[in-house]
């Protein structure tokens, strides 16, 4: 019988077809990287000890993805079938992302948003085997080491949170686990990188929920979050030790908060290959999407006017990345920075309302000049609205990331609809019980004339008597054709125009087009085609950049392909010198 450890085997090519163990019998079963289940053919049961302890039938892979959809498909609830993915994901990878890439539609909705928000609440509970790293204040001192494992080897791809702010929950503390698990599976389901070079890490800094701190199943450090120098000294010791662990890993920074995000992506950008996917992502996503929708609206780019709800990372990023579009479009900076309206808490952010001190400088380039509001009507004096933003200028886009269910009023969108012929509109936030409204509400209130996209999904609504997908907004169109360009390329570091060639070939992809009453994104069964055009895209602008060279458009597609893994069994051989192959 071979060891228990076993160092994670990886493809050195997409079309691998063999891979030699030095594993066997129940040893070789519980690796879910090699595991076949009944899959495993006569030789492979002869050659590894497998008889017996398998079930006689050998079943192909085809035939194991229809009873596990079966299965699922019986069960009650969306976090039933969560969990039930997960526990099929620690069991058997190959058929976890078969059955994911399968039925990407049916299963995206499950593995991640807005599934993920609850398996994040509940994370303590639904606990049964370790995946990925946690790393905590408390072990600080033994981070290289644990880096040092060998089964870490092959890592080429890390999503890293600090559990501060999941989706639209807030500070869920270490069990914000759920969104690194969820996005490297979209990263391997969609990108199609091997799972093996993927690593979910958890950087436990403690937590300030105290419904998390009070219950007896927590699995986190039971500590109030730590801030401040030494959360900053913790942060350092990590990158440091990532850097020297995988100089070239690709680094994606996840849900951490609004003073941390912009702050943590501009500190260490240059450092290493990495980004933020809820200020870049989801900008790129939104750009790209509103590209699209200009081909409904028939109105010109340098003729839209934005309000953003929600003036944090994610919205000053969308309204960056699409400001940069303006621009590119013809307009000067600042005439671009001028067409949004972005709403915080407070209202809009307003020269002389919102003291420029108390802003993060990634918002402070959004805060409009006190003469936009002369001769406004204002429903308070001393604080422009929202709907004082609809009514006075006009907004052809309303893109909203506040995490407040149902922000986009009836008397909002309907305020909005009266100015514009073919009002914008994208409530972003996620998970679905965040929304700032609900798709079907939009097009009664705008008369059938909305153009949109949510960030989670939403059952088909009524248009016009014919039911209609609503497009899901969502960075799973964007992210992982990134992740993979800057792997498979070694592209050194990510900047904000890899995100625009992101944003452009999603737009390029876009149904809408070729027929305006088609959908602004392409379904999301096509998420695998996307990805490989937009990694494609990312490579050629990288190459235009200067940051990669001497390659050809050719050898780029080669050597993206070349990184997409097909989650399909191998031939499988016992290793002669008893050593993982």
């Amino acid at each position: 019988m071979g060891s228990k450890f076993s160092a994670a085997p990886v493809p050195k090519h997409a079309t691998v077809c063999s891979i030699e163990t030095a594993l066997s019998e129940m040893d070789l079963l519980s690796d879910p990287l090699l595991n076949k289940g009944t899959a495993f053919t006569e030789a492979e049961r002869d050659q590894f000890g497998l008889h017996g302890l398998l079930p006689p039938n050998v079943m192909t892979i085809e035939e194991q993805v229809s009873r596990r959809l079966e299965a699922l498909r019986a069960l009650p609830t969306d976090l039933d079938r969560y969990v039930m993915l997960r526990e099929l994901q620690d069991t058997n990878e190959t058929l976890f992302f078969a059955l994911l890439t399968d039925h990407i539609e049916e299963m995206l909705p499950v593995i991640y948003t807005p599934t993920v928000g609850a398996g994040c609440q509940r994370f303590s509970q639904l606990y049964r085997k370790p995946r990925g790293l946690f790393l905590s204040i408390p072990h600080k001192d033994l981070i290289r080491k644990i880096l040092a494992n060998p089964r870490f080897d092959n890592v080429e791809a890390i999503v890293v949170t600090d559990g501060e702010r999941i989706l639209g929950l807030g500070d869920q503390g270490a069990g914000g686990m759920g969104i690194p698990i969820g996005k490297l599976a979209l990263y391997s389901g969609v990108g199609g990188l091997h799972p093996a070079t993927t690593l979910p890490i958890t950087l436990d800094v403690g937590t300030d929920n105290q419904e998390r701190l009070a219950d007896p199943l927590y699995i986190g450090w039971r500590h109030e979050r730590v801030r401040g120098d030494e959360y900053d000294a913790f942060i350092d010791e990590f990158i440091r030790a990532v850097k020297e662990r995988w100089p070239h890993v690709l680094l994606q920074w996840e849900d951490f908060a609004k003073n941390n995000a912009s702050r943590l992506l501009e500190r260490y950008r240059d450092e290493l290959c990495s980004f933020n996917d809820d200020v870049q992502g989801t900008a790129a996503v939104a750009t790209g999407t509103l590209l699209a929708a200009i081909n409904v609206t028939g109105k010109p780019l340098t003729e839209q006017r934005i309000a953003v709800f929600g003036g944090g990372s994610a919205g000053c990023g969308i309204a960056s990345l699409i400001q940069r579009t303006l621009v590119e479009a013809g307009l000067t900076a600042e005439e671009a920075a001028g067409r949004f309206y972005v709403v915080d808490r407070f209202g809009l952010m307003l020269e002389g309302v919102v003291p420029m001190e108390s802003l993060e400088p990634f918002q402070r380039r959004f805060v409009q000049k006190a003469s936009t509001v002369d001769g406004w009507e204002l429903e308070q004096a001393g604080r422009v609205s929202l709907f004082d933003v609809m009514k006075n200028a006009h907004p052809t886009v309303l893109i909203g990331v506040s995490g407040q269910t149902g922000a986009f009023s009836e008397k909002i969108v309907r305020e909005m609809a009266r100015h514009t012929e073919r009002p914008v509109i994208f409530p972003l936030s996620n998970p679905t019980a965040n929304s700032e409204a609900r798709p079907q509400d939009l097009v009664e209130w705008t008369g059938g004339r909305v153009v949109m996209g949510t960030g989670s999904p939403f059952p088909p609504i009524d248009r016009n008597g014919v039911e209609f997908k609503v497009d899901q907004t969502n960075n799973s169109y964007i992210f992982p054709g990134v992740g993979v360009a800057a792997i498979a390329l070694k592209i050194p570091r990510i900047t904000d125009a890899l995100f625009m060639a992101a944003a452009k070939a999603l737009a390029e992809l876009s149904p809408a087009r070729l027929d305006a009453q088609a959908n602004l994104l392409p379904p999301v069964s096509d998420l695998r085609s996307v990805s490989r055009a937009v990694a494609l895209s990312v490579g050629k602008q990288a190459l235009a950049d200067g940051l990669i060279h001497d390659l050809s458009a050719q050898q780029i597609a080669r050597l993206v392909d070349e990184k997409i893994w097909e989650p399909r069994y191998p031939e499988m051989r016992l290793s002669e010198d008893g050593t993982q192959a």
